[in-house]
């Protein structure tokens, strides 16, 4: 299977269960949308396991915090916790870039170069930037849930943040195609040499 392939799989399996959720709450409200997201989450990540027959460390804190802060607000009736939930996810992932960053632990290295090589100073500057970015959204997650109704975070959270990240990343591209490291072309074998 091709590697396009493997990623579109692996970008319907993250974006099945968001998809999920916003229509849920078109049509049963942020209770219903919430427990077919926690649904969704969890068959998502059965089935990249069963496709892929290994576990990727972030759809497992994105399920296991999607089962945590939607269980709460089912059961407590508070659509607070699904809100924060994004908080929390964006402040795990940034914060654990950047603390990786002071012990000299290159995570995004580890989550990305599948597909190409560079220099660690090159990946400690990506994980800088990453970092921060990600943090910035869970601010600016903060700040729509507080001043927003249930639906425009809803919007918000589905149509807003996958763009963002996509630009985001668009605007590294630069970044990554400097300072990737071409591989060293393979130079014929002398037929004199043995």
């Amino acid at each position: 299977m091709t590697a396009m392939n493997q990623q579109l799989r692996r970008l319907a399996l993250d974006l099945g269960p968001l998809f999920a959720f916003f229509i849920g709450n078109m049509l049963g409200g942020i209770y219903v949308a919430t427990g077919i997201f926690m649904a969704a989450a969890l068959i998502s990540l059965g089935l990249g396991y069963w496709i892929e027959r290994k576990l990727s460390p972030v759809p497992i804190m994105t399920a296991v915090l999607v089962v945590i802060f939607g269980g709460l607000t089912i059961y407590l009736r508070n659509d607070l916790f699904i809100k924060i939930k994004q908080t929390a996810l964006f402040s795990l992932f940034g914060l654990t870039l950047l603390g990786g960053l002071a012990f000299n632990r290159l995570f995004l290295k580890y989550v990305l170069s599948l597909g190409f090589e560079m220099p660690d100073s090159a990946w400690r500057t990506l994980t800088f930037r990453y970092g921060i970015f990600f943090l910035c959204l869970a601010v600016l997650n903060e700040i729509v849930w507080r001043n927003f109704s249930t639906d425009v975070w809803v919007l918000y959270k589905v149509w807003a943040v996958l763009p963002l990240t996509l630009l985001f990343s668009l605007t590294q591209a630069p970044f990554l195609m400097r300072h990737q490291i071409e591989e060293a072309p393979e130079t014929p074998r002398d037929s004199n040499q043995a």
